[in-house]
């Protein structure tokens, strides 16, 4: 299969990359930095330079041309101001879902976040809430999409460690759960359960929460 990955140094999109190309598949990764296009090609894949806040729907459909799906796992940082959550949190999803449609790429996923449906807390702080709502905003583009085969990701708090296979994986709703959740999950296993995913066409059109947990990941796909 050929997998389109927007975001492609994103520390879940780079264990993506490998995890795909060592089991033979094709990899493209759309890097905003130049010099991001190394590790995209150490991790197995290849790197097309597109910057995605200012790229036009037919510089990123060409890109998705003859692929198999494409996964949005880009994010505007740590830092970012409100502007910029808009931009590439938001409006980013929406430029690569109508690339998609261009190019006949029916299969998309999506990594958001597990506090979607927290956006209006106001104890969770501002410069999350602001992200939430950029994300909550997407999932809603999302959703109206007729023409694609999409499925939602929603990850708990992501860390660094070595995924062990398994998880807790429980389906959402679209609305998502209005009380905060900071449940941890790995990189690594959110990067395979995107695998998973990929591999398996009847999740299109589902929301997932994905956190630690025991249930191995082909298995835990099930639910």
């Amino acid at each position: 299969m050929k997998i389109v990955i927007a975001g492609g140094h994103g520390k879940i999109a780079l264990r993506l990359t490998r995890l795909l190309a060592e089991r033979g598949d094709s990899v493209v990764g759309i890097v905003r930095d130049p010099r991001h296009v190394d590790d995209i090609e150490r991790a197995g894949g290849e790197a097309v330079v597109l910057d995605l806040e200012h790229a036009t729907v037919d510089e990123v459909a060409a890109t998705l041309v003859d692929a198999d799906a494409a996964v949005f796992s880009a994010g505007s940082g740590n830092n970012a101001t409100s502007a910029r959550r808009d931009t590439m949190d938001r409006a980013a999803v929406v430029l690569v879902m109508d690339a998609a449609e261009q190019a006949g790429v029916r299969r998309f996923l999506h990594v958001s976040s597990i506090n979607v449906g927290c956006a209006d807390d106001r104890d969770i702080g501002d410069g999350y809430a602001v992200y939430l709502r950029a994300k909550r905003a997407a999932e809603q583009h999302i959703f109206a999409r007729d023409k694609l085969d999409w499925t939602v990701l929603r990850p708990g708090v992501l860390t660094d460690g070595n995924g062990d296979g398994t998880v807790e994986l429980t389906a959402g709703n679209r609305v998502g759960p209005t009380r905060a959740r900071f449940d941890q999950v790995t990189r690594e296993d959110v990067a395979a359960v995107l695998v998973a995913l990929i591999d398996r066409p009847d999740t299109a059109g589902r929301v997932y929460v994905v956190v630690g947990g025991e249930t191995p990941i082909e298995k835990a796909i099930d639910v």
